[in-house]
């Protein structure tokens, strides 16, 4: 939330977005039923506050909401609170919370679950992967039984994106106190849409209706289920035959048959989806430039969005994406596979060498792109071993590595959207040096004291000329640095059954389905 002047500021509830969430309780419902979403991946915890991957955050909003929430375009809107004000030091946040909601426990939502929820992050001893996120928070206090009031360590100025985020859940601290803060994981019990019913880790998730559902008149359907679907072929034939209502992502090189279907809508959309190579610079050859900077001349990312991507992606222009607030736009880097050789003849590699690179995806798309990858490093003397991660690999050999000096990741192909909308989350956990694993997520170990200088003043700035500035020095820095090789930003590609309304992909590649519904 941009800041305004130097006194109180207040964000009010408009009268059409009170419209949109407390719609009439004489709406009709549609026609009873249950939806299938088929997905790329499994979700690895239904946990919000214990993941860094969108997919998951996408599956535990059927059960869960925040203070706040992200629309379409990356706006924020309230959602559990219905206004704040924040001091003129950026240092206090009071919010007024919304009356009349109840968690599925049938447990009633206040500001001690607001205070609950953010000390249970806020403490090391839980060890949860969002702690970062909220790490600024001093301290939490409740003002009266639907107000709370956040006090911060420093000025932060992504704060109330950061509660916008799918993670920013609050959980029933009655479910809390029963499951406990590891269990909670598979008991998932908020305010939202849907209560749930079962989780077969490779099969799928399900809910059903909730039936207090603070929202007159929602969900519209019986049911939801999230089934995870690896192979983008096998999610495109569900949605021919009527076994899934919707499929994301979509093998791109079947767009235009998809489109033909009189069964379907097919959707493709703008994304701040980056995907990446990064190259782990506490081990040799990657603690060298010259290397770093070979690999990428020696990638044609063009070529890349046509094989991989099927024409949806476009080489990468710079580490974040267009689209993020404070995003810095560069050139690619360009394709010169002599420039390449030359520079691993002068590092010392003349003949090339060998080492492994990982993928964070099962996917086809993934498959492809880091087949294409090897083939073309193989033009440069670089053979690289290729294995696509399944999730219990990726948590325990990048995610849970212990000490970044035996770390055993290389090379590793992944990808990352800034969910709150703006540069902070799209440097600080993959750049920064206290984003290195297993904190955060800076896979290529990358340190360098003026980037963690530009991040953390941008983060303390409230003017956004200023974060501007810092956010793009940190960004042309990265990029002389090269800790990665920034592939392509791709677009979104997903289809829904024409029955099928209210589901949408956000631009950071998360999943909405809160106004899920179906006509027959």
């Amino acid at each position: 939330m941009r800041n305004g002047s130097p006194s109180m500021r207040h964000l009010s509830v408009a009268a059409g977005l009170a419209a949109l969430f407390m719609m009439s309780a004489t709406v009709p419902a549609l026609a009873a039923s249950n939806v299938v979403l088929a997905i790329g991946g499994q979700p690895e915890t239904l946990d919000p506050y214990n993941t860094n991957t969108t997919l998951t955050t996408a599956v535990t909003k059927s059960f869960y909401q925040g203070l706040f929430e992200f629309d379409k375009d990356l706006k924020v809107r309230p959602v559990l609170a219905e206004s704040y004000t924040v001091s003129a030091d950026g240092l206090v946040y009071t919010f007024k919370l919304r009356k009349g909601v109840r968690f599925h426990d049938g447990t009633d939502f206040n500001a001690e679950a607001v205070k609950v929820n953010l000390e249970r992050v806020l403490n090391p001893e839980n060890k949860l992967a969002r702690f970062n996120q909220f790490n600024r928070i001093d301290k939490v206090e409740v003002v009266s039984p639907f107000s709370v009031r956040v006090t911060l360590k420093e000025p932060f100025s992504p704060f109330v994106n950061s509660l916008a985020h799918a993670s920013a859940a609050i959980i029933s601290p009655a479910a809390l106190a029963k499951y406990g803060s590891r269990d909670i994981a598979f008991h998932p019990v908020g305010t939202g849409p849907f209560v749930f019913e079962e989780w077969r880790q490779t099969d799928f998730v399900k809910g059903k209706k909730f039936d207090g559902y603070w929202r007159a008149g929602y969900p519209k359907v019986d049911g939801i289920t999230w089934k995870p679907v690896l192979e983008n072929n096998t999610r495109a034939a569900m949605l021919q035959t009527g076994e899934a209502d919707f499929g994301y992502p979509l093998p791109y090189e079947q767009a235009s048959s998809l489109e033909a279907s009189d069964k379907l809508n097919v959707e493709t959309g703008p994304s701040i989806i980056t995907r990446y190579v990064s190259f782990n610079m506490l081990q040799k050859p990657f603690d060298d430039l010259r290397v770093r900077q070979a690999i990428n001349y020696a990638i044609n990312k063009e070529a890349l969005a046509k094989v991989a991507f099927g024409g949806f992606a476009a080489p990468a222009e710079g580490v974040v994406p267009q689209g993020v607030l404070f995003a810095h736009k560069m050139d690619p880097w360009p394709y010169d596979p002599a420039k390449a050789r030359a520079l691993l003849t002068e590092a010392g590699y003349p003949n090339g060498f060998e080492s492994v690179l990982w993928s964070a995806y099962t996917t086809t798309t993934a498959q492809k792109t880091i087949q294409f990858l090897q083939q073309q490093l193989a033009q440069v003397g670089i053979k690289v071993q290729i294995q696509a991660l399944e999730p219990g690999q990726r948590t325990e050999w990048i995610q849970s590595a212990p000490d970044p000096k035996t770390a055993k990741v290389r090379m590793y192909y992944a990808g990352w959207s800034s969910s709150t909308g703006e540069a902070d989350w799209a440097l600080r956990p993959l750049l920064s040096t206290e984003a290195w694993p297993p904190k955060l997520n800076n896979t290529a170990y990358y340190s360098n004291e003026a980037v963690d200088g530009f991040i953390a003043s941008a983060l303390k700035s409230v003017k956004d000329e200023e974060k501007a500035d810092l956010y793009r020095r940190a960004q042309e820095q990265i990029m002389k640095d090269a800790p990665w090789a920034p592939l392509v930003t791709e677009k979104n590609l997903y289809a829904t059954a024409k029955r099928l309304s209210g589901v949408y992909v956000m631009p950071d590649g998360n999943i909405d389905a809160g106004e899920i519904a179906v006509s027959e």
